[in-house]
Formats: structure tokens, C-alpha cells, sequence
């Protein structure tokens, strides 16, 4: 008797702590935050889909680490039949603890859209496209009108009304889109989406800088297309105002600006930009050419951001007219030069990097 008991203790332990793994194992596999490659995309769950199936295809997806704990979680610890239909974005990482919140929660009937900054009007009318353009449509949602096309989207930022007292002369918004994290109803029109990126910008644009244009003796346009050109070359805070420092000092001589983004920007413009710059892009007639025409382009190239305008309002004080980037740390960073001469030197040492890389 006394050993059937002991068996049986035995066995009941040994369960126990079976039993104890496997709920430790549920609860830090569902708990456990993962990333995943599908953040940006609408994932449809229809009416009708088992709670199973929901689960198997977001683990096929990635989004849930294991199809395995996140059932056994739903069987024995929360309620499979709170998961409702709709179309979902999982942002990554997540946990499958936060999936399940989300899908018990119901459809998010709203869409983020993140604009990087340093984005041109090209690249954000292609994400504007990519984001709204394909959106399936929620049960029961009437039929959409279709979202417009990228070259649809890019006429509406012809419009420059929003911008008539900050930019009369402006040629289109672009410089004038403010980079952020933004948040529309899944129904929004483009005009919107555009409309709420400029008044984002002036929002963003403070009265005192065009007080300080104005004292520089440049029109707050001229600062945001300044701005806009340290944006995109260097993405570090501390050297923004240096290569503003060589931008205003060729300018005060009538050097060319020689800064080659502005090349890619007429590519982007001509619709022929495949990510290399080409001897063709530098030799190219067009007043945004920097490398042929000195003085400032016709406008922005980019978003900015308010370290870029803070530089262009603010620039370092020095004599430096070049800059190449610094390949002993790597970093995204620059050497500054007064002489050709020193430049020449920076620029074979870059080159010599550049062809190793290659």
C-alpha cells in the first residue's frame, strides 16, 4: 500500500511538473515579443475564420512565434471566441499577447504613415500609394473609390496655396511636407493626406525663423530649400551647421553648391532614378543642377527637419568650402576643408575607400 502511494505520489509529481513546463513555456512564448516583416502591410481576417486558422496564418507569417503555444493559450487561458474579424496591422516586435489583445479588440479602422525624413515628393507619394492604394476593403464597407496613382498624388503638390505666405514663389510643396509618424481613418482621400502634411509643417514652423530669415536677408523659402540640402547631406546633428557653414561660404563667393543629392533629385524628377548617380546626372542642364549653376535651386529637395533649419538659420562660423566623408570611423560623418589642395588629398584617400568597396 504504502508503495502504491509513493508511486502514485511520484507520478502525480512528475505531472505536476510536466504540466508546470509546459504552462511556464506557454506564458514566455506568448509573452515574448518578436519581430516580424509584415508591420506595414493590412492583414484580412475574414468571417467565418476558426480561431485555429487565424492563428496558424499569422504564424506562417511570422507574427506569432508558435502556433502550438498561442492554442494552447487561447484552450486553456483566455477565449479564442473574442477574435473577430477585420483587417489588422501587427506593428513589430510584438508579443502574441498583444496580437490576441488586438484581435479580440476588433479591426483598427485606422492606418499609420510614417514619412522618413530627408524624403522627397517622389518617395512620399510612392508611400502614400503603397499604403492606401491596396487597402482590402472591411466587411460590409460600401465600394471605394479608387485611390489615386502616384503621378495623381504628386499633382496634388502642385497646389501651393497652403504655402502662399511662407512660400509665394514656391514651384510645389515639396520642403513643405513634414516628416512624422501620422495616423488617417482607413477611408481617407489624398488630398487629405496632403493637406495634413503641410498644415503638420506649419505647425512645426515657428514665427521667430522667418523673423530671422528676414534679418539673414533670405526668404524663409530660400532657408527651408538651405535646409533642405543639409538634410540630405549629413545625418549628423553636430555637423549640420558646418556644412551649412560651406554652403553659405560658397555662396558668398559664387561657387557652385557642387552638393550631388540635388542631381538625384532631378533623376527622381525626370522619372529615371535607379540609385546610381551617372556622369549623365552631373552633366544634366537643369537649374537644380548645383554642379553647373551656382546659387541656390529653384526649391526644397526634401522634407527637412528642425535641426537642418536651425543650422541654415544658424551656421558655424568658419572657412571651410569642401567636405568629403570621413572613412576612418565610417560613421556618416565628414572632413572639412578651406583649400582645394587639402580636399583633393580627403577626396583620393574617399575614392581609394570607395573602390575597396565596391
Amino acid at each position: 500500500m504504502k508503495r502504491l502511494l509513493a508511486a502514485t505520489f511520484v507520478l502525480v509529481l512528475a505531472s505536476a511538473l510536466v504540466l508546470g513546463g509546459v504552462v511556464f513555456w506557454v506564458f514566455r512564448t506568448v509573452d515574448k515579443p518578436v519581430e516580424h516583416t509584415h508591420a506595414a502591410d493590412p492583414i484580412r481576417i475574414d468571417k467565418g475564420t476558426t480561431p485555429r486558422q487565424i492563428v496558424d496564418r499569422l504564424a506562417s507569417e511570422g507574427i506569432i512565434s508558435s502556433s502550438t503555444a498561442a492554442n494552447l493559450y487561447l484552450r486553456f487561458f483566455g477565449d479564442s471566441q473574442k477574435l473577430q474579424a477585420g483587417v489588422y496591422q501587427f506593428p513589430s516586435p510584438i508579443s502574441t499577447l498583444q496580437v490576441l489583445k488586438q484581435l479580440e479588440k476588433g479591426q483598427d479602422e485606422t492606418i499609420k504613415l510614417t514619412i522618413p525624413e530627408g524624403f522627397t515628393r517622389f518617395d512620399i507619394a510612392k508611400r502614400v500609394v503603397e499604403k492606401f492604394g491596396a487597402l482590402p476593403p472591411i466587411d460590409g464597407e460600401a465600394a471605394r473609390e479608387p485611390f489615386p496613382d502616384e503621378k495623381a498624388v504628386l499633382a496634388l503638390m502642385d497646389d501651393t496655396s497652403l504655402i502662399k505666405d511662407i512660400a509665394p514663389t514656391a514651384p510645389n510643396l515639396e520642403g513643405f511636407l513634414y516628416p512624422t509618424t501620422y495616423t488617417f481613418p482607413r477611408d481617407v482621400k489624398a488630398p487629405e493626406i496632403i493637406r495634413a502634411m503641410v498644415e503638420q509643417f506649419r505647425k512645426f514652423w515657428k514665427p521667430e525663423w522667418t523673423a530671422a530669415a528676414t534679418a539673414k536677408g533670405r526668404k524663409p523659402s530660400e532657408i527651408v530649400t538651405i535646409a533642405s540640402l543639409i538634410e540630405t547631406e549629413t545625418s549628423i546633428e553636430s555637423e549640420r551647421p558646418i556644412v551649412a557653414s560651406v554652403i553659405y561660404n560658397r555662396l558668398g563667393q559664387g561657387i557652385p553648391l557642387g552638393i550631388d543629392q540635388t542631381n538625384v533629385y532631378i533623376a527622381k524628377m525626370q522619372g529615371r532614378w535607379d540609385g546610381t548617380i551617372n556622369k549623365s546626372d552631373l552633366e544634366v542642364d537643369s537649374p537644380y543642377n548645383t554642379r553647373i549653376h551656382a546659387g541656390l535651386p529653384p526649391g526644397p529637395i526634401s522634407s527637412v527637419t528642425e535641426s537642418s533649419i536651425r543650422a541654415a538659420l544658424d551656421p558655424a562660423q568658419t572657412n571651410f568650402l569642401y567636405y568629403v566623408r570621413n572613412v576612418d570611423v565610417n560613421d556618416g560623418s565628414h572632413w572639412f576643408y578651406a583649400s582645394a589642395a587639402e580636399f583633393e588629398q580627403g577626396k583620393a584617400k574617399y575614392q581609394k575607400w570607395l573602390a575597396t568597396q565596391r
